[in-house]
């Protein structure tokens, strides 16, 4: 009997343990998996992990985008910004939020994200509270820096921890029930602003400093509980039994072809097959382009609503920004449970792009209120999937974990290159009507429809011509490190679309 028929008996405890790959060289797992044990320990996972993540995420999110709720407050004109210093605001939070996005991704791996998450959630939160007791355009723009920096490591340190306990076909639902939070932060941003704002006061703070500060509290509190309840990987997680977590690991090492463990060593190759690699770089692009749109509407969500209704009550136009977001929450679950289904994400980047190209043409065809205020719900439905696609994405694209850290990190990083963009994409000297910004939205879901087709064909004619390869071959003489350090450059490894 061949060691691969051998390894086809061994238990799942013995494929946990051991140092065998858990594939052949052809990417074929070895092992065949009890669904219904599969389906009980998902629903354990499911329960333990994404509750906890998906409320950090929340106020991660709050956090940064309470600026628009409270610039609607007066906070332009007690700190005296004018012209375009209410963008420079925005911008020097993507600034840091950009240059740290793939070191921080590695430190989460380094440190664990079981304590890397909490700590950086309760930084951003400090920072929140700290924004409260800002009084002038250049201590707003020192906190929202660091801001960045606390900030730059969720959205990537969160996608890549739930890679460690889900199958590629599971990870885009799952990434989803956290992301989901982003446009849910808009819709609750927009009704927890205006509660607040009905408060004469906050301590001795008032008007849009009790925004910052009381979100800013609640987020330090979810942080504190966070570093008891979130556990850093299915080794540690006592909540599980011994076969249960031998179940997870042996889960994930299934699909990674030539890899011998689950979490390895980090080695500069890996992370640079992680940057580097086609289906990372095509994809992040992807999620450049897509979030001008997104972080643009989280921004200027309120503004838009207020040219649509300007004789409105302040608290009357936070209230009118919640429905496009609650309906674009719908959809960027529903969009990522269909990937799951399918274990497809690229025709879903298809789908979604037209939805959102037909807003803006709505939005620049008509200046009729209630036509622009339906093309926002348009938009929200076709945008908001993109953050769980895209990282499923680029994570289902590559093999080892240190790739896959690296490469969740890069497509973050060029999704934030978008928000900076987005923050110069509504200028005040373009209003009521906004041309250059929803042209320029109208062109990005224009090309994301285009990019999809074309990274959808290429995947397929690269698969085509692996097929043609002789694995054992070109496997011949290396070692075990070094077939390891082939990540997605491996002849039995499939691009994944």
């Amino acid at each position: 009997m061949s060691q691969h028929e051998d390894l086809k008996h061994e238990t799942t405890h013995e494929a946990a343990e051991r140092g065998h790959a858990a594939t052949d060289v052809y990417g074929h797992s070895l092992i065949e998996f009890d669904p219904k044990r599969e389906a009980r320990l998902r629903m354990k996972i499911d329960l333990m992990i994404v509750p906890t993540v998906a409320a950090l995420y929340l106020f991660c999110f709050i956090d940064r985008a309470n600026i628009g709720n409270a610039k609607l407050a007066g906070l332009e004109k007690d700190l005296h910004l004018l012209g375009y210093d209410y963008n420079a605001v925005l911008s020097i939070f993507y600034i840091s939020y950009i240059v740290c996005e793939i070191p921080a991704n590695m430190c989460c791996k380094w440190i664990g994200p079981g304590w890397f998450i909490p700590a950086t959630s309760l930084g951003f939160g400090i920072c929140s509270l700290g924004t409260a007791f800002v009084h002038s355009k250049s201590a707003i723009m020192g906190v929202r820096f660091m801001l960045g920096v606390f900030e730059a490591g969720m959205l990537p340190g969160i996608a890549y921890y739930l890679s460690r306990w889900y199958r590629r076909s599971e990870l885009a639902f799952r990434l989803s029930l956290y992301i989901v939070m982003a446009p849910l932060a808009g819709a609750f941003g927009g009704l927890l602003a205006s509660g607040i704002l009905k408060l004469s006061h906050f301590g001795s703070l008032h008007q849009w400093r009790m925004i910052f500060a009381i979100e800013g509290i609640i987020t330090c509190a979810l942080s504190v509980i966070a570093f008891f309840t979130l556990t850093d990987r299915p080794a540690t997680a006592k909540w599980l039994t011994q076969e249960e977590r031998d179940l997870a690991i042996a889960r994930v090492k299934s699909e990674r072809v030539a890899q011998t463990e689950v979490l390895d060593k980090m080695d500069k190759k890996k992370v640079l097959r992680g940057i580097f690699s086609p289906g990372t770089l095509g994809t992040a692009f992807i999620f450049l382009l897509n979030n001008i749109t997104v972080q643009g509407l989280a921004f200027f969500a309120p503004t838009i609503v207020a040219t649509i209704y300007p004789k409105a009550t302040v608290i009357s136009q936070q209230l009118h920004t919640v429905p496009p977001y609650v309906v674009g929450a719908f959809f960027t679950v529903l969009l990522p449970f269909i990937s799951w289904r399918l274990d497809q994400r690229l025709i879903l980047f298809i789908a979604s792009a037209p939805l959102v190209m037909i807003g803006y043409i709505m939005f620049l065809a008509s200046k009729e209120p209630m036509t622009r205020y339906g093309a926002t719900f348009l938009i929200a439905s076709g945008a908001f999937s993109f953050g769980a696609l895209t990282n499923a994405q680029v994570s289902a694209n590559v093999v080892s974990d240190t790739a896959r850290a690296a490469a969740i990190g890069t497509n973050v990083m060029f999704g934030n290159i978008g928000g900076l963009i987005s923050t110069w994409s509504f200028l005040p000297f373009d209003k009521p009507d906004y041309h250059i910004g929803n042209g320029l939205n109208l062109a990005t879901s224009s090309t994301i429809l285009l990019l999809s087709i074309s990274l959808l064909l290429w995947m397929k004619m690269d698969n085509k011509k692996r097929e043609g390869k002789n694995v054992d071959a070109e496997l011949a003489g290396k070692s075990v490190l070094e077939v390891q350090d082939l990540d997605w450059k491996h002849p039995g490894f499939r691009w994944r679309p």
